[in-house]
């Protein structure tokens, strides 16, 4: 394996792609008390499938895991990654993880472990997914956004549930004809992918 980082293409990967430590929850669970040994874990389905152990000193904490890639042997790690605090608006402090890549030294709020070690986004060149939809993808998520909101089953080729019991007819008839807007978006958007649109004008076309 090459150094770290290293023969990465920008857009290879998705920030969801990666575990990730965020800095917020952590702050807001009130686990950044020094002293403290915190077991994270990753679960999938209920089940563990992945932790790393947090001892919080102060102005740094310590992440402590194996690692091994490929079949190569497990490698135990622990390393520091600083912390910065910066003011709020209305008193107290907000944690930061500063980025521990060498070279970098970001501060941002979550870390990504995109190979051997946790770093920022950017040094993984990680994009949002958000960043790599199309139209008609975004169209569907929001779509799905708002049946969740109406209790309906997710996907836009489900047909339309009722008004939730206690819902405002107004606001269910304005989020109704916005879920309307973004599906119809989708699936011209589906349509153009799968070349139906296309093969629609060019009937239109030739019936002329």
């Amino acid at each position: 394996m090459g150094g770290f980082g290293s023969g990465r293409k920008f857009g290879a990967d998705c920030t969801e792609d990666c575990r990730s430590i965020d800095i917020r929850r952590w702050q807001r669970e009130g686990y950044l008390t020094p002293g403290q040994y915190l077991d994270w874990q990753w679960l999938r389905n209920g089940e563990r499938v992945a932790a790393i152990g947090v001892k919080v000193e102060s102005g740094q904490l310590r992440l402590i895991y194996s690692y091994h890639r490929n079949g190569d042997e497990w490698e135990s790690l622990d390393y520091p990654v600083r912390l910065q605090t910066t003011a709020c608006n209305y008193g107290g402090l907000r944690y930061w993880f500063t980025c521990p890549a060498v070279g970098c030294g970001r501060r941002v709020a979550v870390l990504y472990l995109g190979g051997k070690y946790f770093a920022c986004r950017h040094c993984y060149r990680l994009a949002y997914k958000s960043q790599r939809e199309t139209a008609d993808d975004r169209a569907s998520r929001r779509a799905d956004k708002i049946r969740d909101k109406l209790g309906w089953h997710r996907g836009i080729l489900n047909l339309p549930g009722g008004k939730p019991k206690g819902m405002h007819w107004k606001t269910y008839y304005r989020l109704f004809a916005k879920h309307n807007e973004h599906s119809d978006r989708a699936l011209v958007g589906i349509a153009a992918k799968l070349g139906m649109l296309n093969d629609r004008l060019a009937n239109i076309q030739s019936n002329m």
